[in-house]
């Protein structure tokens, strides 16, 4: 296993394109003043862009910068509450935004939307930097920009699993003075909060972070592989939106929506296409294996889906929330006293229950996945361990692999305009997967006879 060497040795620390061979750069551009796509649809520093000197100190993945646990231990030592499973916080609810406008318009609740607008509405914060669509002819479907009116900001509202990166808007926030709030996802909340101590003019303009609980970052690619399945192609797609929201359908029935050239549309339920299942890992960025934070420990408040009943069959949508900043929970108990957001308070374990098999994957798989890393080895708050039974080995492998060579058999089927190649290997391995995770088929049976059936 290979460290990252102690800054006082006087040797060269890795640099971010040695980072990206050895699968830890999750694209979040903290690092760099420009980003291109890699041939497996994620976006890494340009080469011969410039690197900072405190490199080491500010990537998310690197074994020399502090941990989501040191972070949050410098940011939130009053919390009354802390969890190891969680963080440190202040109160953490279920429920949503009673306030017209926000919940019908949110992929879940509208909490996330509806903190942004009221910081900017307070005027605690001058911008909020947030991933919105963008025009295709661009290179990308979404990008991050900095709104800087509520009306800016619910015109990007909702879920995007898609790779965005933060160099531009951390150009504009160098730029041009004011506080600013950034949502993202637990690594990018990280990267920010690791930049915000080594950069003095970020640590001031940065005063706000909102966190998305994360299973893991999909590739580009992923908008591809949809549109084949859905009977059209890459450069007709005009816009997707990932979860369209039904109230007649239960929230954890994700549907696909591709908008079209020329007016069409196409639309498809997630578990119907081939790589749908978000736990097998399909088109996943490497990086992700190495993550142990599911819920952004690091932001001053974190939102995510409510995965338990009876709150994941209310197509309305429900938010699980984690308030870290003690000024943040005296904005939100105003407004639950007020009636303008419709809360429960609720413990830790609640929370740890709504991501059961996120938290799963990103501790006993982590430890496990541990046992087999080669190379840079970063630097995690699990240690690494094989004490696991054989079938739930089964279920981290295939999830590793199928995360692997996804990207190359979708890029073989691009290159020889054979979209079957992709789709039917990748039903094919999903039906390995899933017999696997839950004993469907034949392998299945054979495996419930032989090994007990562990949890998703």
């Amino acid at each position: 296993m290979r460290h990252w060497p102690d800054p006082a040795s006087g040797k060269q620390p890795y640099t971010p394109a040695e980072m990206s061979r050895a699968g830890l750069c999750v694209g979040c551009g903290s690092c760099a003043e420009r980003m291109r796509w890699d041939k497996n649809g994620f976006l890494k520093p340009e080469p011969g862009t410039p690197v900072p000197e405190s490199f080491a100190q500010q990537c998310p993945f690197s074994p020399a910068a502090p941990n989501e646990d040191q972070l949050a231990a410098e940011r939130f030592a009053g919390a009354p509450t802390a969890d190891a499973r969680i963080g440190p916080f202040e109160a953490a609810y279920v429920g949503h935004v009673a306030e017209s406008g926000f919940r019908p318009n949110a992929s879940s609740g509208g909490l996330t939307s509806w903190v942004a607008a009221e910081l900017l509405a307070t005027g605690a914060v001058d911008g909020v930097a947030h991933v919105a669509p963008t025009d295709p002819a661009s290179g990308r479907h979404f990008a991050y920009r900095i709104s800087r009116s509520v009306e800016e900001l619910n015109a990007g509202a909702k879920s995007r699993y898609y790779p965005v990166e933060l160099s531009q808007v951390l150009a504009e926030i160098r730029q041009r003075p004011g506080r600013y709030a950034i949502i993202g996802i637990p690594c990018f909340i990280k990267a920010i909060h690791l930049l915000r101590r080594v950069d003095p003019l970020i640590r001031e303009r940065v005063t706000h972070t909102l966190g998305l609980f994360c299973g893991h970052m999909k590739s580009a690619a992923m908008i591809e592989s949809f549109a084949w399945q859905l009977g059209t192609e890459l450069g007709r797609v005009q816009a997707i939106d990932y979860r369209i929201k039904d109230e007649t359908r239960p929230a954890n029935w994700y549907r696909a929506h591709l908008d079209l050239a020329g007016g069409g549309n196409a639309e498809q339920d997630w578990w119907h296409l081939a790589d749908g299942d978000w736990g097998a890992g399909f088109l996943q960025n490497p990086a992700c294996d190495w993550c142990d934070d599911v819920v952004g420990e690091t932001a001053d408040v974190s939102f995510g889906d409510a995965w338990v009943e009876p709150y994941s069959s209310d197509g309305r949508g429900t938010n699980v929330v984690i308030v870290r900043s003690r000024a943040l929970h005296e904005m939100i108990e105003r407004a639950r006293a007020e009636g303008r957001l419709a809360l429960e308070r609720v413990d830790a374990d609640f929370v740890v229950r709504t991501q059961a098999a996120g938290l799963r994957h990103r501790r006993d798989g982590l430890a496990y996945r541990l046992t087999w890393r080669r190379g840079i080895v970063p630097r995690k708050r699990v240690q690494p361990s094989t004490d696991l039974p054989v079938r739930r080995k089964l279920v981290y492998r295939l999830r590793y692999a199928i995360a692997r060579m996804s990207h190359p058999m979708l890029r073989l089927a691009r290159a020889l305009h054979l979209p079957g190649i992709y789709t039917v290997w990748a039903r094919s391995v999903l039906r390995l997967y899933q017999s696997v995770t839950w004993s469907r088929g034949r392998l299945g049976g054979l495996l419930d006879r032989l090994l007990p059936r562990p949890e998703a």
